[in-house]
């Protein structure tokens, strides 16, 4: 079910009433909650509603457990047959076909052959998503910074239909407290979710469906016969798309949470705005970042043991993220890509400490020659993400930069489309005092005028953006 729908809209339009009407009485809402978000998860595939329920059983069943084992050995047995099932799932579902075809390709190079072979399993939507959540709630569990819940509190947190596909991954010691807090639909800042839904809605349907249709699908369709022009916007198209795509969902998702009373944690902070790839990686897909880094990068050992230690597990943590996002070595490639960056930022700033140099000047012009470099560096690695395959994405960067195709016609680059990449970059150097004081207005507007806007907004969106509405490019993952 796609937040941007009449469809959502009925859904939605239903829960919401409801679900405050029976807030009082929390264990009926509790219920209905439940029944609400699992119906909208098995609205796509009902089938995988059980997949959703199992994950939900065992891992609370993991958690109870090791809250009460005492012994350090057991519950560290406890937590690997935890990480064991919940990876197993994922490989499962999402790699065994890229194992097996990988696989199939190795010995297919030493002359064997065998076969063509393949799983053919249907990706579950948000699997990913509500995994690292069960992961994160179980660790921390382990870790003794959060005691368990019920059940009841459990499902309703890993089921949330608002974070349940597509994030943003919130963690079960920020959710489940919210759950039993006493909560008054007086207080709920009705304008800043809405602010933030038809925000939402904007860079969805209006900037990321458009740059999609219009430019982005066509140039990584057929990159061979599109002028070096239609290519290098196509790069940063996409980059503009994705950002809207996925800012755009959750800004939608923390927009309906906080109609029904929950606060969800900031996803996106202006992250082509970053100065360096580290920066960016504060900035974008906030809430994975948080999660590679508590999960991952700091157990691994960090930057605790040396820079060949620090190299190593930078690359480790930004190749498993890529991973992450899909099975393709093109998703492999752009972690690498990343964590190459970082490693070579990370080196820079060592040479300098070793050699006693202070920081360089914080001056404007390198904020803005970081942000340069930094915006270029993430565009490349889009070409891989974006890219069916590494061959493609290497015929695209090839055709980009070769000579006989610089002065071809480039019908593609439309006036539209310059305009719809400059909103989606220059957006993001609006100062936040600036869009708080917008929120405010605002949130001072009469009910009747901000229906109005309301009534005005929806418009203005229908009308710019293309007819229907293509999924959450984060589905996939």
């Amino acid at each position: 079910m796609l937040f941007p729908t009449v469809t959502f809209a009925l859904f939605f339009f239903v829960v919401l009433p409801v679900s405050w009407y029976l807030m009082p009485t929390r264990e009926r809402w509790k219920l209905f909650m439940l029944a609400a978000s699992y119906f909208f998860y098995g609205y796509w595939n009902w089938h995988f509603v059980f997949l959703l329920a199992a994950s939900t059983v065992v891992n609370q069943l993991f958690a109870r457990a090791i809250h009460v084992t005492a012994a350090d050995s057991r519950r560290r047995a406890l937590l690997t047959l935890d990480v064991v099932f919940n990876l197993g799932i994922l490989a499962y579902f999402k790699y065994a076909d890229f194992f097996l075809s990988s696989s199939r390709d190795v010995l297919g190079a030493f002359g064997i052959d065998a076969g063509n072979t393949l799983v053919n399993v249907a990706l579950p939507v948000g699997i990913s998503f509500f995994t690292f959540q069960a992961l994160s709630y179980v660790i921390d569990v382990y870790r003794r910074d959060f005691e368990p819940g019920s059940l009841i509190n459990f499902a309703t947190y890993l089921s949330f239909f608002p974070h349940l596909v597509a994030g943003p991954i919130v963690r079960g010691a920020e959710f489940m407290p919210q759950i039993d807090e006493p909560k008054d639909p007086r207080r709920i800042d009705a304008s800043r979710a809405f602010f933030l839904i038809f925000i939402g809605l904007f860079k969805k349907v209006v900037l990321a469906n458009f740059l999609a249709t219009e430019i982005v699908d066509r140039v990584f369709a057929i990159p061979g016969q599109r002028s070096s022009l239609e290519l290098l916007v196509g790069v940063y198209a996409y980059a503009v798309q994705i950002y809207a795509d996925f800012s755009g969902y959750t800004d939608m998702a923390i927009g309906l949470a906080l109609l029904l009373g929950f606060r969800f944690p900031l996803n996106f902070d202006s992250p082509y705005t970053a100065t360096s790839i580290q920066d960016f990686w504060r900035r974008w897909h906030m809430t994975l970042s948080r999660w590679l880094r508590d999960y991952l990068y700091i157990p691994l050992g960090g930057n605790r043991n040396g820079n060949g230690a620090t190299y190593r597990n930078l690359m480790l943590t930004m190749v498993i993220g890529g991973l992450w996002h899909g099975a393709a070595w093109t998703f492999v490639l752009w972690g690498a890509i990343h964590g190459v960056a970082q490693s070579i930022e990370h080196w820079r700033r060592s040479v300098r400490a070793a050699r006693g140099l202070p920081d360089p000047p914080d001056t404007a012009a390198r904020r803005w020659a970081g942000r340069l470099v930094t915006f270029n560096v993430v565009c490349l690695a889009w070409i891989f993400f974006r890219a069916e395959s590494i061959g493609s994405a290497f015929d695209y960067l090839t055709t980009m930069v070769d000579p006989g195709h610089w002065f071809q016609a480039s019908p593609l680059v439309t006036g539209g489309v310059l305009l719809a990449v400059a909103i989606g970059i220059a957006g993001q150097f609006v100062p936040r005092a600036a869009t708080a004081r917008l929120m405010a207005r605002f949130s001072r507007l009469s009910p009747v005028a901000m229906g109005f806007a309301i009534g005005v907004a929806l418009l203005v969106i229908n009308t710019l953006g293309p007819r229907g509405v293509a999924p959450f490019i984060y589905f996939q993952f």
